[in-house]
């Protein structure tokens, strides 16, 4: 069973405390491993360019008098740990933090410590006393560790309020959305292709958000148009499989003869179903980009008139005037002559089809810039604006006039479509002012 929503924010919640923690976590053992070795070090390394210092200055006095106040000047020493001794290891200067009264101190002697860190100060060769920094007592380690974990725990204790503060806006701008969109993508897994989600946080999401919609809205439509092709198809064979089955049960009863007219509408039902069979065979090729198409130059006006003299015969027994018009020169094209020229047929035959006695269907074929245009023309009753966008589609058939009784699979439009954009071209239909539909198709040259 798929998780919920609330589920899903929960665990993208906990997904991201987790990455806080190790943060926090990998801060904190950093600051312990540095306030550890400080701690445990047994030496206090110090950058010393101050013992040249201190020799040029004896070197210039002649002696240790008034070695304070250079001493002082001596920036860092008075933040260390540090004594100066004379040849005989008497103090001169005292430095050390636990020393009660450093003044009390100078002039005794001091004993250097094994983890004392000493530089002989000499001029000349001739040795002139000690610099000597003593190791922090373990004491002074902790006090100075304790002065520096206060202001790490502040700083801690604000980090992690700063981090709450931060993961509320990135539950609002990233959890919620994210989670949105998996229980969105697992619905639509599920068969629920009508699943939406509201386009919200940053832009990054926001076009995953109407990305993840458009698809859905597609396989949606895929799934409609699958259906009704389905459902179409099954309309289109019932009928002409119920004629045939009539007739041959009649002849199997001895209701009709073997020979003469129901044999001759059983056979022009079997052509019907052997040409949808056919065109819908070539519509899925066309569909999946499966047919193979030759490109070279093609007349498109030589190819629209060798159409019209094929169905020259048909127009002239329904009183159809059938005509072409070339507007222009030049009207080769790169396309596949054997499909354009079915596709010029179907429109053709689609509008000798739905016009009426008496009728007129003429071809215009004309070059403009790159490309060339061909409209097939009928003064036919048009198509309802509302419904135009949907004649390409398979099966469609609003006006009742263009039904199945004229013949026709209801695929020529939908074919041509296929056939037309499967080569870079574009087909459109609009109907024309003075009545009738118009069909165009344009190809690159």
């Amino acid at each position: 069973m798929h998780s919920s929503t609330h589920e899903i924010r929960r665990r993208l919640l906990v997904l991201l405390l987790r990455a806080f923690v190790i943060v926090v976590f990998l801060s904190f053992l950093f600051f312990t491993f540095i306030l550890g070795y400080f701690l445990t070090s047994s030496s206090t390394p110090v950058p010393f360019p101050f013992v040249s210092t201190l020799e040029g200055y004896y070197l210039a006095k002649g002696n240790w008098d008034g070695v304070e106040t250079a001493f002082n000047s001596l920036g860092g020493l008075s933040d260390i740990s540090s004594l100066l001794l004379d040849n005989e290891h008497h103090i001169i200067i005292d430095r050390r933090p636990d020393s009660t009264s450093p003044a009390s101190t100078v002039g005794s002697t001091y004993e250097i410590q094994n983890k004392d860190i000493v530089f002989n100060l000499s001029v000349e060769d001739k040795p002139i006393g000690y610099l000597v920094i003593a190791p922090y007592s373990l004491t002074q380690r902790f006090g100075i560790a304790r002065a520096i974990v206060l202001p790490v725990g502040i700083i801690s204790l604000t980090l992690v309020i700063f981090l709450v503060i931060v993961a509320m806006l990135l539950i609002r701008r990233f959890v919620n959305p994210l989670a949105d969109l998996i229980y969105a993508a697992r619905a639509v897994a599920d068969g629920n292709l009508e699943t939406r989600i509201p386009t919200e946080g940053p832009q990054d999401l926001r076009t995953l958000s109407e990305s993840f919609n458009e698809m859905a809205t597609s396989l949606e439509r895929n799934d409609r148009e699958r259906r009704d092709m389905l459902a179409d198809i099954a309309h289109e064979l019932r009928t002409p499989l119920s004629v045939i089955r009539g007739r041959l049960e009649g002849i199997v009863d001895g209701v009709y003869s073997e020979t003469g007219a129901p044999v001759s509408t059983a056979l022009e039902q079997t052509y019907l179903l052997e040409r949808l069979v056919d065109d819908l065979r070539l519509l899925t090729l066309a569909e999946s980009r499966q047919l193979h198409f030759e490109s070279k130059p093609v007349d498109l006006g030589s190819l629209a008139q060798h159409v019209i003299d094929l169905f020259q015969a048909e127009a002239r027994e329904k009183n159809i005037s059938l005509s072409l018009s070339r507007l222009s020169e030049n009207l080769v094209v790169e396309a596949d002559a054997q499909r354009t020229e079915q596709v010029i047929a179907n429109l053709v035959g689609n509008a000798l089809r739905y016009v009426p006695e008496n009728g007129r269907v003429w071809i215009e074929v004309s070059a403009d810039g790159g490309s060339v245009s061909l409209s097939v023309n009928d003064n036919g009753k048009g198509i309802p604006e509302a419904d135009l966008p949907f004649i390409f589609d398979r099966f469609w058939r609003k006006d009742k006039s263009r039904s199945r009784i004229s013949g026709g699979t209801g695929l020529g439009l939908a074919i041509a479509k296929q056939l037309v954009e499967a080569q870079g071209g574009n087909i459109t239909a609009n109907n024309l002012p003075e009545g009738g539909l118009q069909v165009r198709v344009e190809l690159s040259k």
